[in-house]
């Protein structure tokens, strides 16, 4: 199964691009994609290889989202992800971050749905396809800000 890619252009630094990603995704990643949508929630990326990707809700309690793998600021951090879903169900993120004249272009591929069970696996490639269109327009108004 061919894996997700959603590439676009941002007007800021490689750098600046990373750091809202990684470091300030609670300013861009909506409530409706949370397990709790606590409005008071923050999403934590651990800024390391083996670090924690998971929301802390306003009351202390954490939900594991996924656990980095590639941590290589500036440029690309790569993640398995597992949001509403168990550990061993994880599909693969790779995020690059790369110079461009006007500023940066940003490439994101989520692999490994193929691992999935038949249907199971073309319906959330279909719906995980869906919701990166939504979440990186999201992210795009986030630099702009």
């Amino acid at each position: 199964m061919d894996p997700i890619i959603v590439e676009f252009d941002v007007r800021t630094s490689p750098g600046h691009a990373f750091q809202i990603w990684t470091e300030k995704p609670s300013m861009w990643w909506p409530r409706s994609h949370t397990v709790t949508g606590d409005p008071g929630l923050t999403v934590v990326f651990e800024p390391f290889q083996g670090g924690r990707i998971y929301e802390r809700g306003s009351d202390g309690t954490e939900h594991e989202w996924g656990e980095v793998v590639i941590w290589e600021p500036p440029l690309r951090i790569g993640y398995l992800w597992h949001l509403f879903f168990d550990r061993s169900e994880a599909t693969e993120i790779t995020v690059t971050f790369t110079e461009i004249e006007s500023g940066a272009r940003v490439k994101l591929i989520q692999a490994g749905f193929e691992k999935l069970r038949g249907d199971v696996a073309s319906e959330r490639r279909r719906r995980t396809s869906d919701a990166w269109l939504e979440l990186t327009a999201v992210y795009r108004r986030a630099l702009d800000t």
